[in-house]
């Protein structure tokens, strides 16, 4: 017989992704999304002409994409949550390639809007990235994959200026939304074939009243920002755009808190972390995007205005580009920063270097070199700050809302550059000097913007401050599980030793709301649960799958689990001349000597004993001499360790 300890039936967890290969995929994914929205930026004067359109009209081929934007990005998060993150980043892929094809084969404004409506509705893709890593990664890889893909938003825009820029300029306009339909089929395919389903869901019923109320109030709120200085930022149509997004984001509000599942989780939001990390977000987009409005009109005004550096559009794209470079190689260090001091400094320290880069282009701004060295200090700001924002977000919101609470966080980001886009072009346009019969912007303008982007970095720094401390990766279980609502522990096989594996958290009704994997060292933590009764479940290779009901009341618990696994030893005790022994006790022990398990052979001399996770053992048995066999257990089929009472004290078998 054998003898294990009992536990419920638990679906074998899903065998983890691998790191090097789904973190390129997805950080290519989000690369390609962020090329989408600047490809067509060198065309933008060209547009009239191109579409036969006036250009308060062709505008819209980049107010379109802002606006789908807002309205796909926290719809399409909460559908991640409910329905598989995976499928819905193909889906948001499909819209990036179906929208550029459109673009590509578009003759007049109105196709070009509607395909970039399209690419604009594949904004998802870096929140929906981000959820798939914190569900699929171990956690030693998360913090800089992460880092990674949330620079990609910027990287990308880097990178595409001068590639845009250079197509634009060698070959037909057409050919830049066929690269882009080209490498969104690439990264669909890859996410297809390499990147796995997540298994983590909410289920419930999709919100729709929320996601219509909170796509209204958005679709206002940024079309007021976006055309203000168009129609002024004080006229009727503008104001009362501002007054709806107010009065349907009240009703939204009031709607959210009294809905069982609603697309966003106020609750949840409103927590101190979540709420400042979101708050700083709309800076911290502020901050960032002054740059791209100032540094590439500096490159490209004429030299005649004696500030101007007389750069074509290709030059200006590859002077920002290093920008791009810079932000992708500060992912590691932002993750070795996150792990060891914890996100809260990266984010004031991303913050620091933001401002110490415009401080730096307010003084430094006459030169091809002093441009790309702002810029690219400015590029190590961000890549810091953006490695840290999902960061924040997820260590304080459950795993089963990550992709939302990432879209959320996402569309704040995007809320401040569209709002600096606005104060920016106002600025400009109202500070100018006169060059023949045109009007350019004013040096002291540029100054004025830098100076708003310098001090907005400092502000995001003073609401970064105000953010709960944050503990290091490697404390020990125990403190993380102190955090409120959270759940901790380690898990570990019967000889004391650690153990890596999967820990799922359920709601007394079956629903899972949260999965995550332990470190090398079999520490996890669940943070951010509700107070209640939850089933956690333990699993890995190997061993038997454990599960206890822990209660939460908003101070924290500590769980650790002791996993039995599943070799077993199985054998025959014989006397002197063959003959079997019943009732012989058989004990099973650890290299370290601990007792793993014992039993009595049966009325046939034998025993077997289970619960074995991969290791060295020693097997005895006695009665009125011992024997003993060493035993080496690495899985696979159950050993076989047959005991002698005689002469043969000492064997060994492995398996």
């Amino acid at each position: 017989m054998t003898r294990t300890l009992s536990s419920p039936p638990v679906a074998d967890p899903a065998q983890p992704a691998h790191p090097r290969v789904v973190v390129p995929v997805l950080a290519f994914s989000g690369i390609v999304v962020s090329l989408m929205q600047t490809l067509v930026i060198p065309l933008v004067p060209q547009l009239p002409a191109l579409l036969g359109a006036p250009a308060a009209d062709t505008a819209w081929a980049i107010t379109a994409t802002l606006l789908a934007a807002a309205v796909a990005v926290p719809t399409v998060g909460r559908l991640g949550d409910m329905y598989g993150k995976r499928r819905m980043l193909l889906f948001s892929l499909a819209m990036l390639v179906l929208g550029s094809a459109l673009c590509a084969l578009s003759a007049g404004l109105g196709m070009m809007i509607v395909g970039r409506t399209l690419q604009g509705l594949s904004s998802a893709v870096i929140p929906l990235g981000i959820s798939i890593m914190r569900d699929e990664l171990p956690p030693e890889r998360l913090g800089g994959a992460t880092a990674l893909m949330s620079a990609s938003l910027g990287v990308g825009g880097a990178l595409g200026l001068p590639a845009a820029a250079f197509i634009a300029e060698t070959a037909d306009w057409h050919v830049l939304f066929w690269v882009a339909a080209g490498l969104g089929t690439i990264a669909a395919a890859g996410v297809l074939g390499l990147v796995p389903e997540s298994r983590v869901r909410t289920g419930g019923r999709f919100d729709l009243p929320g996601a219509v109320g909170l796509s209204i109030a958005l679709l206002c709120l940024l079309l007021a920002i976006s055309k203000g200085a168009d129609w002024g930022f004080g006229s009727g149509m503008t104001l009362g755009l501002l007054a709806t997004a107010l009065v349907v984001l009240l009703v939204w509000g009031w709607w959210e808190l009294r809905s069982p599942r609603p697309l966003v989780d106020l609750r949840t939001s409103a927590r101190r972390q979540v709420l400042l990390t979101n708050i700083a977000s709309v800076v911290f987009g502020f901050a960032m995007f002054a740059m791209s409005l100032v540094l590439p009109q500096l490159l490209q005004l004429p030299e005649a205005t004696g500030y101007g550096l007389g750069q074509t559009v290709l030059a200006a794209g590859l002077v920002m580009a290093p920008n791009g470079l810079v932000m992708m190689a500060m992912a590691p260090i932002s993750a070795w920063i996150s792990r060891t001091m914890g996100p809260k400094v990266t984010l004031m320290t991303g913050a620091v270097v933001v401002a110490a880069g415009y401080g730096l282009n307010l003084v430094l701004m006459s030169a091809i070199w002093e441009l790309m060295l702002a810029s690219s200090i400015i590029g190590a700001g961000v890549g810091l700050a953006y490695g840290a924002m999902p960061a924040l977000v997820m260590a304080a919101v459950p795993v089963s809302e990550t992709a939302a609470a990432n879209s959320l966080n996402t569309l704040m980001r995007s809320i401040g550059t569209s709002t600096s886009s606005a104060v920016a072009g106002v600025i400009l346009a109202h500070m100018t000097v006169d060059l023949g019969p045109v009007a350019v912007p004013a040096q002291n303008g540029f100054r004025v913007v830098l100076g708003i982007g310098s001090l907005a970095a400092l502000v995001a720094l003073a609401i970064a401050a105000f953010l709960p401390a944050q503990r290091r990766s490697g404390d020990d279980a125990q403190d993380a599980a102190a955090e409120p609502g959270g759940i901790a522990g380690t898990l570990r096989t019967a000889s004391g030793s650690t153990v890596a594996g999967v820990v799922t958290v359920t709601e007394p009704g079956g629903r899972q709301v949260g999965r995550v994997r332990s470190d090398a060292e079999g520490n996890y933590s669940v943070p951010a649960l509700q107070p209640g009764h939850y089933t956690i479940i333990a699993t890995a290779d190997e061993c038997r799958p454990e599960a206890a009901s822990v209660p939460v009341n908003g101070s924290g618990a500590v769980q650790d689990f002791t996993l039995a696994g599943l070799g077993v030893v199985a054998g025959t005790v014989t006397a002197p001349g063959g003959r079997v022994l019943p009732e012989v006790t058989v004990a099973v022990t650890d290299s370290g000597g601990n007792v793993i398990g014992s039993t009595s052979t049966d009325a046939d001399g034998r025993y077997e004993l289970g619960g074995l996770a991969p290791g060295d053992y020693v097997v005895v048995a006695s009665l009125y001499t011992p024997a003993v066999r060493e035993i080496r257990f690495s899985g696979g089929k159950p050993l076989t360790a047959d005991l002698d009472l005689h002469g043969a004290g000492h064997g060994r078998s492995t398996a």
